[in-house]
Parts: C-alpha cells; sequence; structure tokens
C-alpha cells in the first residue's frame, strides 16, 4: 500500500427532497471536473422551513482527493 497525499475542497449541495441528496448533488457535480475523490466528511447542515416544512437542504462537505503525479 503506497502514501496517500491528499487536497482537501469544501463544497455545499442543495437538495429540495434530503440531506443524502445534497451531498449527492455536491459530489456529482464535482466529479464532472475533479478526479480522483477518496473520501467526503459532513461539516454543516442547514434546512430551509416554509409553513413548519421542510423545503430545502444544504450541506456543505470536505471533500480529500489524491493529486497527480
Amino acid at each position: 500500500m503506497s502514501d496517500h497525499i491528499y487536497k482537501i475542497m469544501e463544497l455545499t449541495g442543495s437538495s429540495s427532497t434530503s440531506m443524502q441528496g445534497a451531498i449527492e448533488n455536491a459530489i456529482t457535480r464535482a466529479a464532472k471536473t475533479v478526479r480522483d475523490m477518496r473520501w467526503f466528511e459532513v461539516v454543516e447542515t442547514r434546512g430551509h422551513i416554509e409553513q413548519g416544512v421542510i423545503k430545502h437542504w444544504q450541506v456543505t462537505i470536505k471533500v480529500g482527493f489524491t493529486l497527480n503525479e
């Protein structure tokens, strides 16, 4: 097993359905331009409420990806 060096970026994803959806939206979008993503960590969760109902989720994550040689 070789040693790994990671770069960390912070993303905020949003979803009208769930926290998981917000995370998946952020990672799916980042995957279009960022290669070798390996892990994520949830650092903040927020939501928007209208008339007593959750209408929108925002989740901020840190994503680690390996650096290319």
